[in-house]
């Protein structure tokens, strides 16, 4: 489903991870929400692509995915 966010236990601690690279999913979300554009990104970590920041924003929305329970 997320083919470009891998998870190492060697790399980061497991963390969520693009690529095998040790550049964090967290980071690059956290970047986003303090107004930085995917061109700002781009060019502060030029191994990165395009689509490589789009996931990343795609697995933070999945991850916020509420269930609610009424019971």
């Amino acid at each position: 489903m997320f083919e470009r966010i891998t998870f190492d236990p060697k790399i980061l601690g497991g963390k969520a991870c693009i690529r095998g690279m040790r550049i964090p999913v967290s980071v690059i979300v956290g970047q986003i929400a303090h107004g930085a554009t995917f061109g700002e990104i781009l060019e502060g970590y030029p191994d990165l692509e395009r689509e490589d920041i789009q996931q990343a924003v795609e697995y933070a929305a999945w991850l916020t995915q509420e269930q609610v329970h009424i019971s």
